[in-house]
């Protein structure tokens, strides 16, 4: 199971508290975790990732492991520890202002 901390507006949304956990097919990337993520929540269709392009959306960023993958190809394989569980991929809204 893949661990996924999501930001505390969509876990309000997807009505969970914590972390929520996803089962992913194949590779362990970016794309297929929130296609997890999306198929177990549906109510975060188009939050994380915009509905037409696919592309993240500009206040969120990826990190796993200490690395922020925001900028990374989405089909990157994400790190062992992620793949196995012991590390989650860490969804996190960035913030903005003057």
């Amino acid at each position: 199971m893949i661990r996924v901390e999501l930001p505390g507006h969509l876990r309000a949304l997807a009505h969970v508290k914590g972390e929520v956990t996803v089962e992913v097919t194949g590779t362990v990337s970016v794309l297929n975790v929130l296609n997890a993520v999306e198929a177990q929540y549906p109510m975060l269709q188009g939050t994380i990732r915009d509905h037409v392009t696919q592309q993240r959306r500009p206040f969120l960023r990826f990190f796993a492991c200490g690395e922020d993958l925001s900028h990374q190809p989405m089909d990157q394989p994400l790190p062992p520890e992620v793949a196995s569980g012991k590390e989650p991929l860490l969804v996190v809204g960035a913030i903005a202002g003057g």
